[in-house]
C-alpha cells in the first residue's frame, strides 16, 4: 500500500545557496524526507496487516509511528514550497494585514517566530499558523513532528530546526540558520496558503 510519495522540488539543489547549501538540501530532501515517506507507507502496511489479522496489540505504537512519519512528510513538503531562490523581503496583501493584526508588525512576528525556533528543546519546528477557531495567525513550536500544537491550527510557514536541516553548513550556530531562512521565504506561497485556510470554519458555536 503506497499512498505517499516524495515530492519534486521546484528548484535545483544548488538554487538556495548561499543561504542553504546544495549538500544539505540534497541530503535533506532525498534521504531524510524520503525516509518519512517510506515510514508512513510502511506503517500503513502494518496497520492493514493488523486489521486483517485482528491483532491490535501494537496499535498504540503504530498510531504514533504514523503520526510521526506523516507529520514529517507534511512539514517537509510544506518547507520546500515555503522556500524559493527568489524569496525574502516582506509579505504584502492580505497576509501582511493579518500579520499586523495578530502581531502589531512584521518585525514583531519575525522576532517571535525566530525566538520560537531558537527555543526548541531538542528537535522540532517553528511555525506561523492559522488558528481557524479565532480566525487569526499565531506562532507555535512543533516538538519532534507532531506534538505541542493546537488542534484548530493549520501551518502556513514552517522552519525546520532539526540538526539535519542546518548542521553541515552552520554547525552549532543555529541562529545563523534562522537568520538565513528569512532570505528564502516564499511569501507568495504563504499568502496562497492563507487564502485557502481562511475558508476553514470549525463552527464550534
Amino acid at each position: 500500500m503506497t499512498i505517499y510519495t516524495l515530492p519534486r522540488l521546484d528548484y535545483g539543489y544548488k538554487d538556495l545557496e548561499p543561504h542553504l547549501s546544495a549538500e544539505i538540501l540534497e541530503l535533506h530532501h532525498s534521504k531524510h524526507h524520503a525516509a518519512y515517506v517510506d515510514g508512513a507507507n510502511s506503517t500503513l502496511n502494518n496497520l492493514a496487516e493488523a486489521r486483517e489479522s485482528g491483532d491490535f496489540a501494537a496499535l498504540n505504537k503504530l498510531e504514533k509511528d504514523l503520526a510521526f512519519h506523516l507529520s514529517g512528510h507534511v512539514l517537509h513538503s510544506m518547507l520546500w514550497k515555503n522556500m524559493s531562490p527568489n524569496g525574502g523581503g516582506e509579505p504584502g496583501g492580505k497576509l501582511a494585514s493579518e500579520i499586523k493584526d495578530a502581531f502589531s508588525s512584521f518585525d514583531a512576528m519575525k522576532k517571535q517566530l525566530s525566538a520560537a525556533a531558537m527555543g526548541i528543546q531538542g528537535s522540532g519546528w517553528a511555525s506561523l499558523a492559522w488558528d481557524s477557531l479565532s480566525g487569526s495567525l499565531i506562532v507555535q513550536q512543533v516538538y519532534d513532528h507532531q506534538s505541542n500544537v493546537g488542534s484548530a491550527t493549520i501551518p502556513l510557514l514552517v522552519l525546520d530546526m532539526w540538526e539535519h536541516a542546518f548542521y553541515l553548513q552552520y554547525r552549532n550556530e543555529k541562529g545563523r540558520w534562522v537568520d538565513a531562512f528569512w532570505n528564502l521565504v516564499n511569501w507568495d506561497d504563504v499568502e496562497n496558503r492563507l487564502k485557502a485556510v481562511r475558508k476553514t470554519d470549525l463552527a464550534l458555536d
